[in-house]
């Protein structure tokens, strides 16, 4: 069977981002247990903030279209969100918000249906105790409203300063056990519905 393609990327664009080192972990388990892995910087694909007037005048911006491009050519997501007030970053939002939107040019490979029934994991950072466990809620709702089936495995990655070891993986064996068992999951789950 060929390998589960899986699309891998942070809720944040900032230098050393806890999320950006998150979504690094996550890469190399996923390729041990036979994913396909691409790993994105939503810093490459910039868009305006999300406005009905913007699209209705000019469409898609380009960057928009060439995420829902590759959105559409993976079978499964990981998202590694920090949390910005109890909630996901503005970028994950307006990122989401552009990519359902559907290009009457291109209908089978943008708007919803590039989401529908696709499998997704998501992981959370932040510097404090519950490490971001308020932003999962968030983004795991969203995520079931474009559509998804979010598996019920994730983790929370508190104290991120101190919870990463000099070769990127998570310095506490449980919770790299944790990140591991949610590779092998999404991966089983992405290859098992694969279209």
């Amino acid at each position: 069977m060929t390998a589960p393609k899986i699309l891998v990327f942070a809720g944040s664009t900032r230098r050393d981002a806890f999320s950006q080192k998150l979504a690094a972990a996550v890469v190399p388990l996923l390729k041990s247990v036979g994913a396909e892995v691409t790993h994105i910087n939503l810093a490459d694909f910039d868009m305006p903030l999300y406005n009905g007037d913007l699209e209705a005048e000019q469409g898609l911006p380009p960057n928009t279209r060439r995420l829902q491009l590759l959105i559409a050519s993976h079978d499964a997501l990981l998202i590694a969100t920090p949390e910005y007030n109890g909630s996901i970053t503005p970028l994950e939002l307006n990122v989401l918000d552009w990519c359902s939107r559907a290009d009457k040019d291109n209908p089978a490979t943008s708007g919803a249906v590039v989401f529908a029934d696709k499998p997704a994991a998501i992981l959370s950072s932040s510097p404090g105790p519950l490490g971001g466990m308020r932003a999962l809620f968030h983004l795991r709702d969203l995520l079931g409203y474009l559509g998804m089936v979010v598996i019920p495995q994730q983790l929370a990655v508190g104290r991120a300063g101190e919870a990463f070891a000099a070769d990127g993986s998570l310095a506490d064996p449980r919770q790299q056990a944790a990140l591991e068992g949610i590779a092998r999951r999404l991966t089983e789950v992405a290859a098992s519905i694969r279209k």
